[in-house]
């Protein structure tokens, strides 16, 4: 970053930090502890769709590369599209496979990033829901790739998209020690009806 670039107010974007993904099993624990949330064993990475053969081709390795996995159990690694266009690589694990599961979310990132398709990536979610309670609560901490953060998202349960603020800030305090949380709210956006919430 150069002089005009401070004078100007100008900053570097954040830069990808992959390994930061590794950190979600030790925040997983203490979630569990401030909140009651535990891992559903569900995950996604988000990528803007890319038409084209070069894509399909990262895309197949990607899923035979997880899919090859001899420790996988039930499902396969699927491939879906929201209602925004935007598309989904799911991976279900047992819930007490976390670290598992993300090791298989950095894959499909790595892979993507080292195939020219890091542009693309938009986010990596892991899902939790809250243990020993009737209500249905559901959350994600998100990872965005372009900032290197992570977020809370809590949609309310039931009809309309409606989000548990509370239990998002809630959240983001009890794992300010754990992971490096988004500071900017603005940024905290909503994955609607993504797969693996």
């Amino acid at each position: 970053m150069g002089l005009l670039d401070i004078l100007l107010g100008r900053t570097k974007p954040a830069v990808p930090d992959l390994d930061q993904l590794f950190a979600l099993p030790s925040a997983a624990v203490t979630l569990e502890a401030a909140a009651g949330f535990t891992p559903t064993g569900q995950g996604a990475v988000c990528f803007a769709t890319v038409e084209g053969a070069a894509f399909e081709q990262a895309h197949r390795e990607v899923q035979a590369l997880l899919d090859a996995d001899a420790d996988r159990t039930g499902p396969p690694v699927e491939l879906t599209q929201d209602d925004y266009g935007y598309s989904w690589l799911v991976s279900r694990r047992a819930p007490d496979e976390l670290s598992l599961l993300v090791n298989d979310l950095h894959a499909v990132n790595t892979s993507m990033e080292v195939n020219g398709f890091g542009p693309q990536l938009l986010c990596s979610l892991a899902g939790f829901e809250e243990r020993g309670t009737d209500r249905g609560r559901r959350l994600a901490l998100v990872y965005l790739y372009k900032r290197g953060t992570f977020y809370p998202f809590a949609p309310l349960p039931g009809q309309g998209q409606r989000r548990d603020n509370a239990l998002e800030l809630q959240v983001k305090a009890a794992l300010a020690n754990d992971l490096r949380v988004e500071a900017d709210l603005s940024r905290w956006f909503p994955v609607w009806g993504a797969p693996g919430l």
